[in-house]
Formats: structure tokens, C-alpha cells, sequence
């Protein structure tokens, strides 16, 4: 990237958030320190009424108004797929809200850019991933948010599943995520006086109270690490070949699938599962076209299970 270039990137950057660390900057841009100095004074010599804090951060002045931003074919190609996400795995409410955002985002689009996207939208979908149980109403997405951010408690109604019965609770929301798609959502239950997950789509009601809770909750991913933790999870990693991982994209995902890196030829696969005996099982599967990379009482397990099964032959 030119130096042009990165400093427009940096201005746009600057919008994106009140406050920005130079530190943000030098690690986007794998810049040093004094490059950033040096690319926000040319701003400032440009007329960009920056704001500048020592160990706070960069800011543009309240009320400047900078003019439209001008997105690629391919940067505008990324929003409409995310609305095709959105519409699928999010409520209506949301989905409008979206839809009205990239209305404004079409409207300083040039021409040539209005019209691909016209020609590419009929061609792109997003398909349920897990036929046999819809995700059902999910109603409820937006709330949830404004009770997170407003620490607002909550009157929630809830139908469990395993207890094929209704509940009403007071909870503290925490924080929300998309699972295997389905929306889930983390809360204190005042009434079992214990952190709980629910999945949005069976809520039954969901009332924002006038009260709002001051206990400092951990965040969504401490909270998620802790109950790995708890339960007993252990980090799988396994490299497999490309030509094979395509054929894993939904199999993974009930194995406790996290995350994936490509390295060269191969796919690195992180897992966290509660059980090493069923990875064991799938990894035979798998096992001509993977390695286990850790840890080693997988391949024990592997080795005891191939054991096993020689006996039956």
C-alpha cells in the first residue's frame, strides 16, 4: 500500500471509531509508531480537525462532517452478501435496519458499481446449513442488544426444551452469539442465581424493565472461556489436507469446530470438545488425509481404538 493510500485508510479509520489508538493504526497497517505520527500530522496539515491525547488516542472533532466515502466493486459486493446472511439468521427488525443502512451505502456508489450489484444479487444465496431444525423466531435479536448495552434487567419468559415447560425469570443479559445457526444468548438468572444460556428462538417473551443492574459481569468471551474451562473441554488441532477439509464444513461443526488456519497445503483446525473418544472415532475417518498436531492422548486414543477393532477382524 502507497503512503496515499494508507493515509486515506487511516482518515477512514479515524470515522469508524470516537477514539482511536495509534498503536490501533500501527498494528493494521504494520507501520511504526513515528510512521503514524507522521501520516496524522499530514492530516492535519490537510485541513482534519484530529484530536490528539497523550495514552488516549486520536479523534475527529464532534460535528465535522467528511464527504462521501467511495467503496470498490468488491467492497460493495461484501455488504450485499452480508445482507443475505442477515436476512437468514437474524430477525426482521434487524434485517430492515440493514437494509436501510445499505440503501444509504448504495447511494454514493458509483453507476458502474450500482449496476453490478444488480447483476450479482439474483446469483448469490445463503442456505440453511441445518435442514432438519429450523431456526425459527428470532423476533427478539434487537431487544436483546439494547438490554446489553443499556444494562437493563429483564423479564424473560422462556419455553425449555428439556423441561417442555414455560419459565418466567428476571436475567442480566451479557452477551449474544450465532452457533451453528442459531442465535444463543448468555444472562445471569436472578432466579438460579447462576450464569445461563438461552437460545433466541424460544423465547416467549422478553420485557425490558425500568431497572437497570450494576453488578460488572465478565464479557462474552471470558465468560465462554471460563465454561470451556468448567466443562472439562480440551483443544483439539488438526492439520488437514485442502482437498479434504471442503467436505468438512458442516461435520466440523459437531465436533466442537473453532477456528481454522490455512498453513501452505494444509488446513490447521482447532476444536474444543468434551469428549477425545468421539474425535478418535471421526478422525479415522479422516485419518488419511490427517494428523493430529496435539494432543497426545488423541493419538492414544486413536491408537487404542485401531487396536480395538483389529480384534474384530
Amino acid at each position: 500500500m502507497n503512503r496515499l493510500d494508507r493515509i486515506t485508510a487511516i482518515l477512514i479509520q479515524l470515522q469508524s471509531k470516537r477514539v482511536i489508538k495509534a498503536q490501533e493504526i500501527a498494528d493494521r497497517f504494520q507501520i511504526s509508531l513515528r510512521t503514524v505520527y507522521r501520516d496524522i500530522k499530514s492530516l492535519e496539515a490537510a485541513g482534519i480537525p484530529i484530536i490528539g491525547e497523550a495514552g488516549v488516542g486520536y479523534s475527529i472533532m464532534d460535528g465535522y462532517r467528511l464527504p462521501p466515502v467511495q467503496f470498490t466493486k468488491e467492497e460493495a459486493t461484501t455488504f450485499l452478501m452480508a445482507s443475505k446472511i442477515i436476512e437468514k439468521y437474524t430477525d426482521a427488525e434487524n434485517y430492515q435496519l440493514y437494509a436501510s443502512a445499505l440503501f444509504k451505502i448504495k447511494a454514493v456508489l458509483r453507476n458502474v458499481e450500482k449496476e453490478y450489484l444488480e447483476d450479482i444479487e439474483p446469483h448469490i444465496l445463503v442456505l440453511n446449513n441445518n435442514p432438519q431444525e429450523e431456526s425459527g423466531n428470532n423476533q427478539f435479536l434487537q431487544n436483546i442488544l439494547n438490554a446489553i448495552n443499556g444494562k437493563k434487567l429483564v423479564s424473560l419468559q422462556y419455553k425449555d426444551l428439556n423441561a417442555q415447560k414455560t419459565t418466567n425469570r428476571p436475567i442480566e443479559t451479557i452477551g449474544i452469539y450465532l452457533q451453528n445457526g442459531f442465535w444463543y444468548f448468555i444472562a445471569f438468572c436472578r432466579l438460579r442465581n447462576d450464569y445461563r444460556t438461552f437460545r433466541a428462538d424460544r423465547i416467549i417473551d422478553f420485557k425490558m424493565l425500568d431497572e437497570c443492574f450494576q453488578t460488572q459481569h465478565p464479557t462474552l468471551k471470558e465468560y465462554l472461556k471460563i465454561k470451556s474451562e468448567q466443562d472439562n473441554l480440551q483443544t483439539v488441532i488438526l492439520s488437514v489436507e485442502k482437498r479434504l477439509s471442503k467436505y468438512l464444513s458442516t461435520q466440523k461443526y459437531y465436533y466442537g469446530f473453532v477456528s481454522e488456519e490455512e498453513k501452505d497445503d494444509r488446513i490447521e483446525m482447532t476444536f474444543l470438545s468434551a469428549s477425545l473418544k468421539g474425535i478418535a472415532s471421526w478422525y479415522l475417518t479422516l485419518a488419511r488425509g490427517a494428523n493430529i498436531i496435539s494432543p497426545d492422548s488423541l493419538k492414544q486414543d486413536v491408537r487404542d481404538l485401531i487396536a480395538e477393532i483389529s480384534k474384530k477382524i
